[in-house]
């Protein structure tokens, strides 16, 4: 019987165990989340679809196995770049071949872009319970230029947390973003989880 990971993934702490974890469920992620019936991504493509050009630049943060690329590219974007922490999920990731280019990242390093380069940043399932810290919400969303689209989701575990939304007010109404979409919906239904799809506009 393959090992079961989403059990363990709310548990983890730090970018070494995270990188460890998500290494080694690279080969059975996809299968082990399609049970579950993972909306997210297709939810967050299709928001973003609504606001965003077809050839907007887009950078998918936190890529993983590809996942969130299929959905975007299905939404019909053509340019998407992937970034992740994880070089399994990455190699997974490269057998979709939907991004123009992939990149291993260092947790603890900076960005490996410009200020601007995307015109569009998605962090799907990325900042949270079991994954990145809140800090990396502002590394994201100040990596933007003005009229620059930060779609991300918040899932039923990271949501007890209140700093995480209040992240979100505060860039509100501070007029830092404006709020383009915001819907509570499907995430992992087997489980009966849902999550918080956002899309912000840096203001």
């Amino acid at each position: 019987m393959a090992e079961r990971f989403l059990d363990k993934v709310y548990g983890v702490e730090g970018a070494d165990e995270a990188r460890s974890l998500y290494d080694d469920w690279a080969s059975s992620y996809d299968s082990e989340v399609a049970d579950n019936g993972y909306a997210t991504p297709t939810r967050c493509a299709k928001a973003l679809a609504l606001i965003a050009r077809r050839d907007t630049e887009l950078l998918d943060f936190g890529c993983g196995t590809g996942l969130s690329g299929k959905a975007f590219r299905e939404a019909g974007f053509t340019t998407i770049d992937g970034m992740d922490l994880s070089p399994q999920m990455l190699e997974q990731a490269r057998t979709k071949k939907i991004y123009r280019n992939l990149t291993a990242i260092d947790a603890d390093g900076k960005l490996p872009f410009r200020r601007g380069a995307y015109q569009a940043i998605a962090a799907v399932g990325v900042i949270g319970s079991g994954a990145a810290p809140l800090s990396l919400f502002d590394q994201l969303f100040n990596s933007l230029g003005p009229g620059g689209l930060f779609v991300f989701s918040f899932n039923d575990h990271t949501l007890k947390d209140p700093t995480f939304e209040a992240r979100v007010s505060d860039a509100f109404l501070a007029g830092e973003a404006k709020i383009r979409h915001r819907e509570y919906g499907p995430h992992l239904p087997a489980r009966k989880m849902k999550s918080i799809v956002y899309i912000l506009e840096k203001q």
